[in-house]
């Protein structure tokens, strides 16, 4: 919920631990951002409960909450776009197991229900009685945000009045042996421990996180919204590879320049930065060299927040969650892991939680493979 949320970064307090899930012996990385002490049965009914995989209990749970937050049930005619990186993997690897020890006459067929990607944002339609339009985005680490601007453009065109939005990620062992033996998670180096490190010049990989965060977008909200949502940039970064960063800085800061323009300000107007930022050198090289450009010695201050949650798709929903309570609450977060930037990392990454004026705020988020999309949170209605 938002408050427990809040008071985790307000204490700076990491949810990155050792894994004890599953054996990590053998591998590199031994953390992850990790969801514990969740019970399901406060959200969701058993009956209900026992047809839903663990994605889609995080997801409905996290929609039942912003639901209760908003304080009345959406109409029916009510969106869904859920983004989601790598979907219920260990629902396939269930699945699959089953298939080959069984055969395809003895599989569950629930199993094979559950494991597509759009099994979280079906449950959350069918569990609070939504009918409009249903969309599970994968963007990998872009993921939440892409979905937040699909529900954007929708209610900008009127097709409905409301969406509910987010991002939803799990944490298991075979997607986490894959990134680590594709070099992609952080470790132990012997210069600095197993940690998300953005902007840092020890960084050295991601931390995977999970968990989900859902909001709802509304053309007229029925009370005070928390921010409202002036623009979005999207743009592609042609030097990457299907699945690491390149080097078009250009391109991300065509995406903020774009942001910006539709959100119809000035880059001076800009209070905030929360930054993708998630400990890949490459990828974090890449957003510091395209800020300094886009701001020349300007730099607002800078938010990198998956130090807290780890990266993929919840990753990025709750790096929207913490800018959308920068801009309600007027408060810079802490950005946990950073201690000093590279050589040419001309700007300082904001380390203390403080009070802040801002009209204007920037969320940026790059995935592996060239997408780029950024947004524009602002205070008051443009």
């Amino acid at each position: 919920g938002v408050d427990a949320f809040r008071a985790q970064l307000s204490r700076v307090e990491t949810g990155v631990s050792a894994i004890e899930r599953f054996d990590t012996a053998g591998l590199s990385s031994h953390k992850a951002g990790l969801i514990k002490n969740f019970n399901p049965r406060d959200f969701l009914n058993p009956m209900k409960m026992r047809r839903m995989n663990m994605l889609s209990r995080y997801g409905v749970s996290a929609a039942k909450l912003a639901i209760a937050d908003r304080g009345e049930r959406p109409g029916t005619e009510t969106g869904v776009v859920i983004g989601t990186s790598f979907g219920p993997v260990q629902t396939s690897v269930d699945y699959m197991q089953e298939y080959v020890e069984k055969g395809a006459a003895l599989a569950p067929p629930q199993l094979f229900a559950e494991s597509v990607a759009n099994a979280p944002g079906s449950h959350i339609a069918i569990e609070n009685s939504l009918r409009g339009f249903n969309v599970t985005v994968t963007q990998r680490e872009s993921s939440a945000l892409a979905a937040a601007m699909y529900a954007s453009a929708q209610i900008g065109k009127g097709n409905v009045r409301a969406s509910l939005v987010g991002g939803v990620e799990e944490v298991n062992e075979m997607l986490f042996s894959v990134l680590d033996r594709v070099g992609a998670l952080a470790h132990t180096n012997g210069v600095a421990d197993e940690q998300l490190r953005p902007f840092d010049r020890r960084r050295n990989g991601i931390v995977i996180g999970e968990g989900s965060a859902v909001f709802t977008i509304e053309q007229d909200p029925a009370k005070e919204p928390y921010a409202y949502i002036s623009g979005f940039g999207i743009a592609r970064d042609a030097t990457a590879t299907i699945s690491d960063w390149g080097t078009g800085y250009a391109a991300v800061a065509t995406a903020m320049r774009a942001a910006i323009d539709d959100a119809a300000i000035e880059p001076s107007m800009i209070g905030a930065i929360y930054a993708s930022a998630n400990g890949n050198r490459r990828a974090d090289r890449l957003e510091y060299t395209a800020i300094q450009s886009f701001f020349a010695d300007r730099v607002p201050p800078v938010v990198a927040t998956k130090g807290y949650f780890g990266e993929y798709a919840a990753g990025g929903a709750l790096q929207l969650a913490t800018a959308i309570l920068a801009v309600r609450d007027q408060t810079l977060h802490a950005s946990f892991g950073f201690e000093s930037g590279d050589d040419d990392m001309r700007f300082d990454v904001n380390r203390q939680q403080r009070a802040a004026s801002i009209d204007h705020l920037l969320v940026n988020s790059i995935s592996a493979g060239g997408g780029i999309i950024s947004m524009v949170l602002s205070r008051q209605r443009g």
